[in-house]
């Protein structure tokens, strides 16, 4: 009875937080369609336009490991209401300034920043909180639906949104990504408890310990850590080689493959269906097999799918492969985080989450500006997708080597006595 009484805790606990990023996600998937489209009405600089993205990206490259920090001080719950709160109160002064016909680029790059940065506190938060809402239920399958709320409200639903709203009127996807926002933040106030992370047990003991070193604290926990810190570089190097390829998909689609504009986007619908089929199998696959063969079967099948689309000149073959990549980089997303959560004490989780995403999110840059030059290089996005693949296998080689077999249950065991010991 007890047992049972937990699980459903967590069951109710969890819901409260997927409701709450259900609706944030959708806002920021009307968001990232709105704001673009709203930049082209004011300037036709490519260089402007491009800027815009930058500043979009930005505040993960700036603000991930101070957020992670802040995290770990302050209680998680109340840190994801106020970014949401600052969310929609930023793009709610959007659409007013949009119906009055006072917006500029310049406040739009201000707004894109503002939200940036309270995504990154946001986003951040509800990761970190996966461990303490889910309580003995299944990290797996919360991490799964995690992702899947991200899918379905950035991909299929807030893009649509979107860009049918803005065509319509122009202030409204502004006024609906408010609202969402707000959702957000209010959604959680039906999440009931404290969320601030137990305080460090190797850091000083007073409140007042400096920001740089409790990031201190965090960076040596990981140097020592062994099994998260190669699964630190295993993700980098899956975000950057697979971005190789990604950040040529529309030259891929339209250049290559001769599709036309309207139909690139049904690469971008075949590639979310397979995330949400990634979702729904991840946690199934990890039960009959293991963490382990999950992450290396996942990038190995990431390979097979930009290798063949490197391969192939079919438009239906290269969709059908595309969606096997979002399903496998899905299932290798959901593996990463939940050996993250499992094995990071709650204490450190914001900040090493910080430098997690700061590796991963860095890599993506570089990766697009690298696939770029690989594609001028060898004169054709299939060579750079066939290239991106077969750096894929060696990925996974390189996984393959680094992460021993049961290597995840040996090292949860290390942790956990560690953690005992500091107690």
């Amino acid at each position: 009875m007890a047992e049972s009484t937990v699980r459903g805790r967590g069951d109710r606990r969890l819901r409260w937080l997927l409701a709450s990023s259900a609706a944030s996600n959708l806002g920021d998937g009307i968001g990232k369609v709105a704001f673009p489209l709203l930049a082209v009405t004011l300037t036709r600089d490519p260089l402007l336009i491009a800027g815009l993205s930058a500043t979009q990206f930005l505040p993960w490259l700036l603000f991930a490991l101070p957020a992670g920090a802040l995290l770990d001080r302050i209680d998680r719950r109340r840190a994801m209401i106020l970014a949401n709160s600052a969310r929609a109160v930023v793009v709610g002064g959007t659409a007013v300034l949009v119906a009055a016909g006072g917006v500029t680029i310049w406040a739009v790059y201000a707004a894109a920043l503002l939200i940036g940065v309270a995504e990154v506190v946001a986003d951040s938060a509800a990761n970190v909180l996966i461990p303490a809402v889910v309580g003995e239920g299944s990290l797996d399958g919360a991490n799964s639906k995690l992702q899947a709320c991200e899918i379905v409200g950035q991909t299929f639903l807030g893009g649509p949104v979107g860009s049918a709203t803005f065509a319509l009127f122009a202030t409204f996807p502004f006024l609906l990504n408010s609202v969402g926002f707000a959702i957000a933040a209010v959604v959680l106030l039906g999440l009931t408890g404290s969320y601030r992370a137990r305080p460090s047990t190797t850091a000083s003991k007073s409140s007042r310990t400096a920001l740089r070193t409790e990031l201190a604290e965090g960076f040596r926990w990981l140097k020592h850590s062994g099994l998260v810190l190669r699964l630190v570089v295993v993700a980098g190097l899956i975000s950057l080689v697979s971005e190789l390829a990604q950040a040529q998909l529309v030259l891929y689609a339209i250049d290559y493959l001769r599709l036309s504009e309207a139909a690139f986007g049904v690469f971008a619908f075949v590639g979310g269906i397979g995330g949400l089929l990634g979702a729904g199998v991840a946690p199934r696959l990890v039960k009959v097999s293991s963490r382990r063969a999950v992450l290396l079967g996942g990038t190995a099948l990431c390979g097979v799918a930009f290798t063949g689309m490197g391969l192939t000149g079919s438009p239906v073959a290269g969709a059908a492969l595309f969606g096997l990549f979002a399903a496998a980089v899905v299932a290798v997303n959901i593996v990463l985080g939940t050996a993250r959560h499992k094995l990071v004490p709650g204490e450190l989780l914001g900040r090493i989450l910080g430098v997690w995403r700061t590796v991963v999110w860095g890599a993506i840059p570089l990766g697009a500006l690298l696939g770029g030059l690989l594609t001028h290089a060898l004169g054709s996005p299939a060579r750079t997708f066939l290239t991106s693949g077969l750096l894929l296998f060696g990925v996974a080689a390189f996984a393959f080597v680094s992460l021993r077999r049961g290597a995840f249950d040996d090292e949860t065991a290390t942790e956990v006595r560690v953690l005992h010991q500091d107690r």
